[in-house]
């Protein structure tokens, strides 16, 4: 996209709009892919939280299975003698 007319006017001023105008975009080029890779990163941050939280839950799912057992076995030892 150029900024340039036909006309009066010094090409070296126009130039330097060109330029500018190139900068800004290609800045925000670089804006868009930064922003894309971080939301991908946060996805899979996401992902493996999600992961640990089962991992989690499933630990505490077997203490608690754990305990239940040994209290079951304790109540059922007792009611035997």
């Amino acid at each position: 996209m150029s900024l340039r007319k036909e006309g009066p006017g010094s090409r070296f001023v126009l130039d330097s709009f060109d330029a500018a105008h190139a900068r800004i975009e290609a800045n925000e080029r670089v804006l868009e892919e930064r922003w894309s890779a971080l939301e991908f990163r946060l996805g899979q941050i996401d992902q493996a939280l999600e992961r640990l939280e089962k991992r989690i839950w499933l630990g505490v799912y077997g203490v608690a299975a754990f305990l239940l057992a040994q209290g079951a076995e304790a109540v059922i030892t007792a009611a035997m003698r």
